[in-house]
């Protein structure tokens, strides 16, 4: 894997703009040759069917067979030959992280021919980025990584879990700690204003954080503050990024971008129209999409109202255990059950429990409960160190088809998976995504499927020589059969790998080969 530092210069971004396929020169012998597959270059440009070339970690040709020797052959003919994808949101440390080598390899990703991941998503990326690249690259992991810095791991360790605005000082070391981070490597800042303890910051304080990463380059990755109607609204929260974006001098990218719960589902219109806006007043305005209808978060993050949090775990369970106080967390938590659409729309999905894979309406019956009440149940057994809830992942099922359909549509929105321990989109993104609304329901089309998970994506992170199949890219290829290329997990069963992939090259180097 490489840990990406450099991120795209001017030079990088105009020869993006380049035609794809090779310059033919006199036939040699090079390391891997893909030989006669249907080739989508990542380039919103038509397929080709030829050879894609390898030597070392580069791709030296891409075009018609020309007769190369080679050390080995792929045979792509039937096959589609893409660079590999790209997934723009992830949540991968039980994986890569793990003390288990072969975990480290990161196979529900590369089984979906993902070839590198962001990290450090929704405000959690350490600030200490050159420690932690140097980690994960002498622990040897299967994927390349992009990191970020989050604001939520800045803002923690300045001040921790705290409900009140920083001192002029930690707002100083704040500051300091999202440059040191920059220097060090990240390509911007997230943050997620949603979660606490990052919901506590006003608008003003991400702002002067986020400046550190603007001016030097990096981009604001957010999970917005609300992607429902919990405090001020989809649309309002929207904006509110943008703000932050314009005011930072940075590009915005949204993160996983959705209408979330029943209030809002058909809002997609309203959503994309806001962002177009700032799009054609001159501002750079992306975003990321998971092609799932439900959203994966926690039980304590979807129904605990933000100021029962306040403190941590330990102070939320006090809240608890004070009557009058419980009375209002009940009232405000159904009603945040009600915008998630009832209990039967919540799939607990934290794993070996015994609620795992059921409704929180079907535990509510079990142990003859409210649904509130039951949540509150799952929500006193702490982990091992008492910090915090241990068995409250959940998939909340909460999106519309209508509000799905017309964001993957749009011409800056790129693949995510948002993949996460307990959801089957940690294993199942891409081909579903792929089968789905490719295939089966012609939401969008092979070209730009791939071509929104591919260069569209290194193109909005500025990930120098990834992304496309050019001589002197990095040979990230990855093979698949159309047909074949097939999600296998399911909210029962979200850890079965998928299947397709004929071969997946990272670095030039065979990760994957026919499963």
């Amino acid at each position: 894997m490489s840990m990406m530092k450099t991120r795209m210069n001017a030079a990088t971004a105009i020869a993006l703009s380049l035609p794809a396929i090779g310059v033919a020169r006199p036939a040699s012998t090079v390391d891997t040759v893909i030989r006669g597959g249907t080739i989508y270059t990542g380039a919103d440009a038509p397929a080709r069917t030829g050879d894609v070339e390898i030597v070392g970690d580069r791709i030296v040709y891409v075009g018609r067979a020309r007769g190369t020797t080679a050390r080995q052959v792929i045979d792509a003919r039937g096959k589609i030959v893409a660079p590999g994808f790209i997934d723009a949101h992830t949540h991968p440390d039980s994986y890569i992280r793990s003390d288990d080598a072969k975990d480290r390899l990161n196979l529900p990703w590369l089984a979906q021919g993902v070839s590198t991941i962001v990290i450090g998503v929704d405000g959690y990326g350490t600030p200490d980025t050159a420690s932690d690249a140097a980690t994960l690259e002498t622990s040897g992991i299967g994927t390349n990584v992009i990191p970020f810095v989050g604001f939520g791991a800045i803002r923690e360790r300045v001040i921790g879990a705290a409900d009140r605005a920083p001192t002029p000082h930690e707002l100083g070391e704040e500051k300091g700690l999202a440059a040191k981070a920059m220097c060090e490597g990240a390509y911007g800042l997230s943050a997620s204003l949603f979660y606490a303890p990052q919901r506590y910051a006003r608008t003003e304080e991400v702002i002067a954080v986020a400046r550190e990463a603007g001016i030097r380059d990096g981009m604001y990755d957010t999970h917005q503050r609300d992607e429902s109607n919990y405090t001020i609204g989809l649309i309002a929260s929207t904006k509110e990024a943008i703000r932050i974006g314009r005011e930072a001098g940075m590009p915005v990218h949204f993160a996983h971008l959705k209408a979330l719960g029943v209030d809002v589902q058909g809002m997609a219109p309203a959503l994309i129209a806001t962002i177009e806006a700032a799009r054609a007043a001159g501002q750079d305005v992306t975003a990321d999409q998971y092609p799932w209808l439900a959203s994966g978060s926690a039980v304590d993050a979807a129904l605990v109202p933000g100021w029962a949090l306040a403190g941590g775990y330990k102070a939320m369970i006090a809240r608890f255990d004070d009557p009058a106080t419980l009375a209002r967390v009940r009232i405000e938590m159904a009603e945040n059950l009600r915008r998630r659409g009832g209990p039967e729309s919540i799939l607990l999905t934290a794993p070996d429990l015994p609620w795992t894979g059921r409704t929180l309406g079907q535990m509510a019956t079990q142990w003859k409960l409210t649904p509130v009440d039951a949540a509150i149940r799952i929500l006193r057994v702490p982990n091992d160190a008492g910090t915090e809830p241990r068995g409250v992942g959940i998939a909340s099922f909460n999106m519309a088809d209508r509000d799905v359909d017309l964001i993957m549509k749009q011409p800056w929105v790129v693949t995510s998976s948002d993949g996460s321990n307990g959801h089957p989109r940690q294993y199942a993104t891409f081909p579903r995504k792929y089968q789905l609304y490719v295939r089966r329901r012609h939401v969008i089309d092979t070209r730009f499927f791939i071509r929104h998970s591919t260069g569209l994506t290194a193109d909005i992170y500025k990930i120098r020589d990834r992304g496309y199949l050019r001589p002197g890219y990095f040979a990230d290829v990855v093979v698949f059969d159309p047909a074949g290329y097939q999600p296998r997990a399911d909210f029962t069963h979200p850890k079965i790998p998928s299947v397709g992939v004929a071969a997946l090259f990272v670095n030039g180097r065979l990760a994957l080969r026919d499963g």
